[in-house]
């Protein structure tokens, strides 16, 4: 049983943080703080169910989660991760404020588990680590985003520092404005600026080997939100 069908299994809970502490919420910040989660004031209203939102959105979730991870099986961990915090909270979702949630909790998944996956020391590994470890020929997964991605575009991404990554998939890929990128990362809008402009240019000195004679920086980036990926989409479990 996948982590969203047991979460189903066991109904909706209060929303937890990170660490399980109720009152906070995984992706930083109380339910206060964040005001995702205060109560409707229409009794009318009817929150959307668990199913409907996984079928509206799974696919925005995943296409964003994919762009941050650079690829599927990450892709796909993140995905079921962030609707396990969707079910465990939808009860008390707000209107209004759905694609801001998501974004705020894919993204800061993301950014949790590279903050994590940066503090491996690789010199603590066994002596088998060399057979554990990947290698250079491509397989399956890489062979997937060869046939579906811009390869240079997922890889001069992929080079990115990940806060960096988050801010330029969220704005140039996305669509969302400086201010919407803000809350999404819970970040100052000058810190906004300051990572996008940054991300930008490091994308542009990775993918000058593809630039036209005299191409302008603009030329590149607006070839560079061309390249949009072709991905398949994951199945949720729980919708059929």
């Amino acid at each position: 049983m996948t982590a969203i069908a047991a979460a189903a299994a066991h109904g909706p809970v209060a929303s937890t943080s990170a660490s399980g502490t109720s009152g906070g919420t995984s992706d930083g910040g109380t339910v206060e703080q964040q005001g995702y989660f205060e109560s409707p004031g229409d009794p009318e209203w009817v929150a959307p169910s668990w199913e409907e939102v996984v079928t509206n959105h799974s696919a925005k979730v995943f296409r964003l989660a994919y762009r941050l991870t650079g690829n599927r099986y990450d892709a796909e961990d993140l995905t079921q991760e962030v609707f396990v915090r969707v079910f465990r909270s939808l009860a008390n979702f707000k209107p209004g404020t759905l694609d801001g949630w998501l974004h705020r909790i894919t993204t800061n998944l993301f950014l949790d588990q590279a903050r994590r996956k940066s503090r491996i020391r690789f010199d603590a590994l066994g002596e088998d680590a060399e057979t554990r470890l990947p290698g250079r020929e491509p397989g399956p997964e890489r062979l997937f985003e060869y046939n579906n991605l811009d390869i240079d575009v997922q890889a001069a991404l992929e080079a990115l520092p990940p806060d960096f990554r988050a801010a330029v998939v969220l704005c140039d890929l996305e669509g969302l404005s400086y201010d919407e990128v803000a809350a999404a990362l819970g970040i100052k809008l000058g810190t906004v600026r300051s990572r996008i402009h940054r991300g930008r240019t490091m994308l542009r000195e990775s993918l000058a080997h593809r630039a036209p004679a005299g191409a302008s920086g603009a030329q590149m980036d607006s070839a560079r939100k061309a390249a949009k990926p072709r991905l398949k989409l994951p199945r949720i479990a729980g919708i059929h």
